[in-house]
């Protein structure tokens, strides 16, 4: 109550004015009924001078709340006049201190999970690469049993994609910070991945076919595109047909990734990138996490490319838009 009389006292005492003193002041001169227009002119000249003296005091706050643009910075209020002014502008003062506070825990509390998953991840890489060492040694002095080092070194392989996939998961959230654009030539990345994959390929039945060719080259960040090459060939042999190929070529400026297996329902093709979402396709396998395509999602928006997923006839077919990557490159 105290504030809402203190920001309008000037329409008190100009009510005070014009109401009760002016009139007494006109009816003393030469009565009220004389200077009845008068009267009427003065009111309005009085509340005009009011109105616009109020505004220009105010004028600094009404643009603070018409601006659009807000940050963290645009929150406060500089020099308030007006006694509610001086109360909001104390108001927001608080929710910014809490507020930042709050993006420090935040930030914090971040910083302290990637650290975790970063030293579980490397504590768990140690161990997995003594046992492929040992299956490569095994592998040469145990010729009955290679088929058996060889499902063992899949598995090894299986788990080391999961590691790898859960420590860029963590550091997802830095991509901009980490990004190194430079001329990549696309075949190249597309061959590393898959001979990365080889042994999978071999498990599985499932054979790549490439046809991109040698001149492609493109402006892109080199480790992260090869992370999102790598997610989408793994999942290709994940859900794909025994004994079918994976198709991989470039055409228009468009890398194409398609295999043969079972159809993902049209309800589902958005939400398989969101984050943790497995779908039925997951939920049968058992293996998916829900972490693979929502990775490749951040990355190729990051990346600013263009990316689409369709799938019918028992194919499935992922779609990357690199025109405007290979525009720049070939300038």
């Amino acid at each position: 109550m105290k504030l809402f009389l203190k920001d309008h006292m000037s329409f008190i005492i100009l009510y005070i004015i014009t109401f009760i003193s002016l009139p007494i002041v006109i009816h003393r001169l030469d009565g009220f009924e004389n200077h009845y227009t008068y009267f009427i002119f003065l009111a309005f000249s009085l509340l005009i001078i009011l109105l616009f003296c109020r505004y220009l005091r105010r004028k600094k706050m009404y643009a603070h709340i018409e601006n659009k643009n807000i940050h963290t910075d645009s929150l406060m209020i500089y020099q308030p006049i007006a006694s509610y002014e001086k109360a909001y502008a104390s108001q927001l003062q608080y929710i910014q201190s809490l507020f930042l506070s709050k993006e420090e825990e935040y930030k914090s509390s971040l910083h302290n999970q990637q650290l975790m998953i970063s030293h579980a991840v490397h504590q768990m890489k140690t161990p997995l690469s003594v046992i492929q060492l040992l299956i490569q040694s095994n592998q040469f002095k145990e010729p009955n049993s290679l088929a058996e080092w060889q499902k063992v070194k899949v598995e090894c392989d299986k788990l080391n994609f999961s590691l790898n996939q859960l420590l860029t998961y963590s550091r997802s959230t830095k991509l901009l910070a980490d990004l190194k654009i430079e001329p990549i030539p696309l075949k190249l990345i597309v061959q590393e991945v898959i001979n990365d994959l080889r042994d999978y390929f071999i498990e599985e039945e499932i054979f790549p076919k490439s046809t991109i060719p040698e001149r492609i080259l493109l402006y892109s960040d080199r480790k992260w595109l090869k992370v999102v090459v790598y997610q989408l060939l793994s999942n290709a042999v994940k859900y794909g047909e025994k004994h079918s190929a994976i198709m991989i070529h470039y055409e228009n400026g468009k890398l194409f990734i398609k295999n043969k297996g079972e159809t993902i329902p049209e309800s589902e093709i958005k939400r398989v990138f969101d984050l943790f979402y497995t779908g039925t396709k997951g939920r049968i396998k058992g293996e998916a996490t829900g972490i693979g395509l929502y990775l490749v999602k951040s990355i190729l928006i990051t990346l600013n490319h263009p990316y689409h997923l369709h799938s019918k006839d028992n194919e499935t077919t992922f779609t990357i838009d690199l025109s405007r990557s290979i525009e720049t490159a070939t300038k």
